[in-house]
């Protein structure tokens, strides 16, 4: 439980995955939370996903590269979280620019807003484990380098140090969490292009095959929605100002053990 009462909080993205859970676990602590998002389809936004909490928030439908609603939404915010973003790596390599201005150019219009309006607001931004590409070293630490393998993860890699040189710079108390395959309520699981777990449970639930390539063997780490929330209000003590966080499981499985337990569960 965390102490949010009375507390104005902002989820830009919060009508996708992780900010919906994020949104009803602020409700819950008290917390008077408005909702900033656009509906990109290739963010996985759905109005489905607060709908027990629609009357508890404020919602506001716009982009984040909509300098002017942006600025009116965050004014005032004792914190803001950045859930938005367009998620699907083949997307993003197919139209780079709509990716550009999703995970990169509309991150500083969020700390541009920030910077000249609020500046003494908590930020919590949401990075990606695929900033890294391929490991040098295993287990990863937040001191591996970053050679991402496609624009999406590119993109989410420079936005971090957008985010991270406004905290230097400006003295502005922003932190940064990374993720990797969080999985549970209110995921998008009609398609292959968000997170693959969600894919695989979206399968299984319509008693469709799940097809594995290769060997399977690939190992991925896997994280259930609400502890990746939890590291999200963690994010929010003064330690963790100008820092970024890996915030993953303590076990890994591979690609075939995660689609066998898939098809047993559901």
């Amino acid at each position: 439980m965390h102490n949010l009462q009375n507390k104005k909080v902002l989820i830009i993205g919060g009508l996708g995955f992780i900010g919906s859970n994020l949104a009803r676990n602020c409700c819950e602590n008290g917390a008077n939370v408005t909702i900033y998002d656009n509906l990109d389809t290739h963010g996985g936004g759905n109005l489905s996903n607060i709908d027990d909490i629609h009357a508890k928030v404020k919602i506001g439908f716009h982009d984040i590269l909509d300098t002017d609603r942006l600025v009116e939404a965050i004014v005032g915010q004792d914190i803001v979280f950045n859930c938005a973003a367009s998620t699907s790596h083949p997307f993003s390599m197919r139209e780079p620019l709509l990716d550009l201005d999703a995970n990169s150019r509309g991150v500083i219009n969020i700390l541009e807003s920030l910077r000249r309006f609020n500046k003494n607001a908590r930020f919590v931004h949401i990075g990606t484990t695929t900033q890294l590409g391929r490991l040098h070293y295993s287990p990863a630490d937040e001191f591996h380098p970053e050679f991402p393998l496609d624009m999406y993860s590119a993109n989410k890699s420079v936005s971090e140090k957008y985010v991270l040189i406004y905290a230097k710079s400006y003295g502005m108390r922003n932190t940064v969490v990374r993720f990797a395959n969080i999985y549970g309520p209110r995921a998008s699981i009609h398609s292959p292009e968000f997170t693959f777990n969600n894919y695989f449970i979206g399968l299984a639930l319509q008693d469709k095959a799940i097809n594995v390539y290769g060997t399977g063997s690939q190992i991925r780490n896997a994280m259930y929605v609400d502890d990746a929330v939890h590291a999200l209000l963690l994010a929010m003590e003064d330690n963790a100002i100008g820092e970024t966080f890996l915030a993953v499981h303590n076990e890994h499985y591979s690609v075939s053990d995660i689609a066998e337990k898939t098809v047993q569960i559901f």
